[in-house]
């Protein structure tokens, strides 16, 4: 044990150059990689053993790399400030301690994360309790430059969680790369209006590559756009208790291959605002969420529940197509006031094409589109194609890496 140990210290060495020192909780990072002789808890010979680190720091000045096939265990916040990149190596397991909101992983604006899992061997942020339960840590939180209608000019918002700067003006900006990362239990509320969701992208760019990402029995939204362009492929959200995904802020970017499944505790499969109705549209000129939807598959648990696959307000705009809901009271929900100098132009968007669905299939879905937005317009001017959508292939790209399907 002599040499691990002493890889042990180093270990530790490296990563106090690369914190700055606060009074925060301190991180553990458990390392199930190390092997010995030794007699294990079993009885056998040659069993696995593990070695808790303790790292007394919360914000990363440099680089951290969490080595392929290990477990790490974090107590408090763990934020990569400008600059620094946060390097997790396939397989690797990180466990949060289950203390709700104050728990949870940034990546502020300049830093990047660089997770590359696969499809056999995922990285898996997850909560330590031996019985885990939904909003038992934070989540993970990307903020980039990319531009938000929350604010105007070149100004930037801060998040609910953890008060970091996000948005601007680069929508090509990278916060890193994000490849077959799952995030469970998440969703921990500070307090009455601020919850984390699994994954928050805060104003983040389009040259950011996410694929192959879940969210599993998140308390608040799984996946949550704030602004930005970044574009996501293969995104699973299952049993979140509330949006599986959700839009604001004017976020641009493109959603491909989604696959959505509400649990006992849900609210929309999709929920889409034009901007943040707590903050307003600030944007000059004013710009609205505009994303492309494409290859969604939205399972609600039947049409007697009373519940909406997607609803739309705010003055949202977006392209959707190949979309198949299957058990929902609603199929789309329209919100918003008449006119296009209105606060929330939903229906002029309809009305200009520029919210638009293109071939849909509703399997036991009693309305197709409600319309309460003040707008006069039929469903022919909103969905074509009904009959047509197949959605995403997710028992072919979901296979082995997520859970709960």
């Amino acid at each position: 044990m002599k040499i691990n140990l002493l890889l042990g210290f180093a270990t530790v060495a490296l990563l106090f150059n690369g914190c700055a020192a606060d009074d925060t909780a301190a991180i553990y990072i458990t390392d199930n990689s190390v092997i010995n002789n030794t007699t294990n808890n079993s009885g056998g010979e040659g069993g696995e053993t593990e070695v808790e680190i303790p790292i007394s720091a919360a914000e990363y000045s440099s680089d951290i790399t969490l080595e392929a096939n290990t477990t790490y265990t974090i107590t408090g916040p763990v934020i990569m400030a400008e600059g620094a990149n946060l390097i997790i190596n396939e397989g690797v397991t990180i466990k949060a301690i289950a203390t709700g909101a104050d728990v949870y992983i940034a990546i502020s604006q300049g830093a990047q994360i660089i997770a590359n899992g696969t499809a056999s061997n995922p990285i898996v942020m997850t909560s330590g309790d031996a019985n885990p339960s939904a909003g038992q840590w934070g989540g993970l939180i990307i903020l980039g430059k990319a531009p938000i209608n929350s604010v105007t000019g070149s100004a930037t918002a801060t998040s609910e969680i953890g008060s970091l700067p996000y948005g601007g003006t680069d929508a090509f900006d990278s916060s890193g790369v994000i490849r077959y990362v799952r995030v469970e239990y998440s969703g921990g509320a500070a307090d009455g209006s601020s919850e984390n969701n699994g994954i928050s992208f805060y104003g983040v760019g389009a040259g950011t590559t996410v694929d192959y990402i879940q969210a599993y029995e998140g308390a608040d939204d799984g996946i949550e756009f704030f602004g930005g362009t970044v574009k996501v492929n293969h995104v699973a959200v299952i049993n979140c208790q509330d949006d599986s995904i959700d839009w604001t802020e004017g976020f641009t970017g493109s959603i491909t291959n989604a696959y959505v499944k509400h649990g006992a505790d849900h609210d929309k499969g999709f929920e889409c605002d034009g901007y943040n109705t707590d903050i307003g549209n600030l944007s000059n000129p004013k710009f609205w969420s505009k994303p492309t939807v494409k290859d969604v598959t939205i399972v609600g648990l039947g049409s007697e529940t009373g519940n909406e696959a997607i609803r739309l307000r705010a003055g949202t705009q977006g392209i959707f197509d190949n979309i198949l809901i299957e058990g929902f009271e609603e199929g789309f929900d329209l919100d918003g006031d008449a006119g296009a100098s209105s606060d929330n132009p939903t229906g002029t968007g309809v009305i200009n094409g520029d919210l638009d669905v293109t071939n849909v299939t509703f399997n036991d879905v009693i309305t197709k589109m409600k319309n309460d937005t003040g707008e006069t317009f039929n469903e022919s001017d909103f969905i074509s194609g009904d009959g047509n959508g197949t959605g995403t292939d997710f028992a072919s790209w979901g296979a082995g890496w997520t859970t709960g399907n």
